[in-house]
């Protein structure tokens, strides 16, 4: 199994300090924690591409390249970049140049987003939403495929054999369609032969089996080989349970009651937070120990090749976090591989 990081780059106010970071200082401590994964021999670093005012990435391949430049071996991936209100051409000179800097590092994960705010500012409807993200997967799967290209479709101008450059140094670049609730998007990642990452960020795990299984279907239905699965969750690590809770919880309630207070949630109360890291729970805050034991009752619920933790729903303090990679790389990452026979 592959074992890795991704982050939305936010930049909240952190528990203790009176003022947030500048966003210069976020973007610095972005790429000591990919050093630091690299360094630590972590497999991926993936950064999602945000348009709101607590994220420092709407240019996930900007960052991305920053980080190519100080690393060697990590793998560096959008998680994700939103399709729908993106120009696919853009998307894949992006990131084969990426994957040209990066020596052969780079990944593209594809998805319709969490929020909605690229849309209207790119001057797409949200009423095509659904119709936008197919047709530029068509697309960028073209894209991806050919080198000299023949599309037509209704959002955007037909390309009458014309050559995208740069290519990249993978071939193909590889590439991965996020979901988070819809099931059709799960067969049809399977039926087109895709890599799916799976959000887990509420509710419990064994919800969302179902979806691993339509993933499966799909390429059995349409004769492509097994694809692989991500599952993409949120957490935080520290030396014990206690102290993981008590790190990540103002960070994940903060955040949790901003977006709950745009989309008509309760708050979060401790109970449902502390209820949510339980081995069952969606949220893989804790221990070593704990987080080692919930990446593998999740692995006997899906057989998944890869497992991404996002460790900053919301701000937490650097050194934690630095600390939280480590642990998951010195101690988690070690054990994972020797029980999965990876070693």
């Amino acid at each position: 199994m592959e074992l890795g990081i991704y982050t939305f780059v936010e930049n909240t106010p952190v528990e203790g300090f009176e003022a947030k970071r500048t966003p210069a200082e976020r973007v610095r401590d972005l790429l000591e924690e990919a050093v630091l994964a690299d360094k630590l021999g972590l497999d991926v670093f993936a950064i999602g591409e945000h348009h709101r005012e607590e994220y420092i990435a709407s240019a996930p391949s900007v960052l991305l390249s920053a980080i190519a430049a100080k690393t060697h071996q990590i793998r560096l991936s959008s998680a994700v970049t939103v399709l729908g209100s993106e120009d696919p051409v853009r998307v894949f000179q992006q990131f084969s140049t990426l994957d040209l800097i990066s020596e052969g590092r780079a990944e593209i994960m594809a998805g319709r987003g969490s929020f909605i705010e690229s849309f209207p500012l790119f001057g797409y409807d949200l009423n095509e939403y659904d119709e936008l993200f197919g047709e530029k997967l068509d697309l960028l799967l073209t894209l991806r495929d050919h080198e000299i290209v023949e599309w037509s479709g209704k959002f955007r101008a037909p390309i009458h054999g014309r050559g995208v450059y740069p290519r990249p140094l993978q071939q193909p670049l590889p590439f991965w369609i996020a979901v988070g609730g819809t099931p059709q998007s799960a067969y049809r990642a399977g039926a087109l032969g895709i890599p799916m990452a799976l959000a887990i960020i509420g509710g419990y795990p064994e919800q969302f089996k179902a979806f691993a299984e339509l993933h499966r279907r799909g390429a059995v239905d349409h004769n492509q080989k097994k694809p692989a699965l991500s599952i993409n969750s949120h957490g935080f690590i520290s030396e014990t349970s206690q102290d993981a809770a008590d790190i990540a919880y103002p960070a994940f309630k903060q955040t949790m009651d901003k977006i709950g207070r745009e989309r008509g949630w309760a708050p979060m109360s401790r109970g449902q937070f502390d209820d949510s890291i339980t081995l069952k729970g969606a949220n893989v805050v804790g221990s070593p120990q704990q987080v080692i034991d919930k990446i593998l009752y999740q692995h006997e619920i899906f057989g998944h090749d890869r497992f991404l933790l996002q460790m900053s729903v919301g701000s937490v303090p650097h050194q934690k976090m630095l600390r939280s990679i480590e642990l998951f790389a010195t101690e988690v990452a070690p054990v994972i591989r020797k029980e999965l026979n990876l070693e």
